[in-house]
């Protein structure tokens, strides 16, 4: 009996790769967490000002929702320093624009 030969295999075809921001864009809850995203990196922008040389490195922008705005400090002396200037930081965001109507929530990171 002759040798029985499989036809050769073909390599399936992969699609190129999508770099992060067209995939995000293409995908509709993608996009909206990333305008969010971008939205509470905007918000913590403005109050950074606002916030001691030092203390910019542990604080983080939070969540963006329909309630408010929360910032996410690294301990609670941060959160502690942050509610005492939780005032400016609001009238810093209604000048800007942003966090119109909403509170400013303000949460110590969990470990």
């Amino acid at each position: 009996m002759p040798p029985r030969y499989l036809p050769p295999r073909v390599k399936p075809e992969a699609p190129d790769p999508l770099d992060f921001g067209r995939a995000m864009s293409q995908h509709g809850v993608l996009a909206r967490l990333g305008q969010q995203l971008a939205l509470s990196q905007r918000h913590l922008a403005t109050v950074s000002v606002a916030l001691p040389g030092a203390m910019k490195r542990f604080v983080q922008a939070g969540t963006l929702d329909e309630q408010g705005w929360t910032l996410v400090a690294d301990n609670a002396a941060i959160a502690a320093k942050l509610r005492h200037l939780q005032p400016t930081l609001l009238r810093l965001l209604h000048e800007e624009g942003l966090l119109l109507e909403g509170e400013l929530r303000i949460r110590v990171r969990q470990s």
